[in-house]
């Protein structure tokens, strides 16, 4: 089975409990380019950019495309029928959106941000 890592799964370099076929998500990508742009810590943007060169080597990340828009709107929805506030979490949603239309599963350190999506795609809280 396919897991897609958020970036809250890569951020951390652990080994993952999983021995799926691990993707990642464009919007991972975007992430953690802004994670090195806004650090003023010039050890800490040189960390950051040092995971980013080194997930860029591994990974062929899986785009933003119609299937992944169409999916968007439906985590969209269930994530607002529970409550939360979608364009709070875009970035969360659209990689939600990402495992769904891959038949993936989501895997994070963070499943709470992702409360109300359970039955649209299996997540799986490191």
């Amino acid at each position: 089975m396919r897991s897609v890592l958020d970036t809250s799964a890569v951020i951390e370099q652990v080994t993952l409990p999983i021995d799926d076929d691990i993707a990642i998500s464009i919007v991972t990508f975007a992430e953690l380019h802004f994670g090195v742009m806004v650090s003023t810590d010039q050890r800490v943007r040189g960390e950051r950019l040092r995971l980013l060169s080194a997930l860029q080597s591994q990974f062929e990340p899986l785009p933003v495309d119609d299937p992944v828009a169409s999916a968007y709107g439906r985590v969209a929805a269930a994530a607002a029928a529970s409550g939360r506030q979608p364009p709070a979490r875009v970035s969360d949603l659209l990689i939600a959106a990402t495992a769904l239309a891959h038949d993936a599963r989501l895997v994070t350190r963070n499943p709470s941000d992702l409360a109300g999506l359970e039955d649209l795609v299996e997540i799986v809280a490191l």
